[in-house]
């Protein structure tokens, strides 16, 4: 397991594997600590700034709208979530609303971590490929097969920290935001 070692590089703790790491040879990294040289130690600075918070800070400028979310959806959605969301191999989206069951309107704590979510990891087999306004359109139309957003409006970063989502309160922060 790669990860376990390697997580601390981006919280700024040592790159160090531990001792009965079975990942074989580990060579220096950049700045000549022992670790697997792949990657770049990010700073405090560095993390927040390709960051969304809770609270909206970090929302890139841009806007989407549902219609165009839909044929963002379409492309790089609907093979994995399936139509409308709720009927794709992968999570379902959208529609439920009861207790237990995980879909962005019955259990996404805040909006704008869903625009985070969406830009870093999908479409899942091609991470980081939709631009800003594709991502607002998608988010949109997520937003809206969730009753949560009108057809109508226009999603922007001031709209997307206006949201709140109904499962918000089950949530807490164990920590300070920066």
């Amino acid at each position: 397991m790669l990860w376990f070692w390697l997580l601390p590089a981006v919280a700024g703790a040592p790159v160090n594997p531990p001792a009965d790491s079975r990942a074989g040879d580990v060579t220096a990294g950049a700045a000549g600590r022992a670790g697997p040289g792949l990657g770049r130690q990010l700073d405090h600075g560095q993390v927040a700034s390709i960051t969304v918070f809770q609270d909206g800070r970090g929302l890139p400028a841009g806007q989407g709208t549902v219609q165009q979310g839909l044929l963002v959806y379409r492309q790089h959605c609907m093979a994995c979530h399936g139509e409308h969301g709720r009927d794709g191999l992968n999570d379902q989206l959208a529609g439920g609303q009861r207790y237990g069951q995980r879909t962005i309107g019955s259990y996404w704590p805040y909006a704008p971590t869903l625009f985070d979510y969406i830009r870093r990891a999908m479409p899942y087999q091609n991470a980081g490929l939709l631009s800003d306004a594709d991502t607002y359109a998608v988010v949109a139309y997520l937003l809206f097969l969730n009753g949560l957003w009108s057809e109508q409006d226009v999603l922007d970063a001031a709209a997307l920290t206006k949201i709140v989502m109904p499962n918000r309160k089950n949530f807490t922060s164990e920590y300070e935001l920066p």
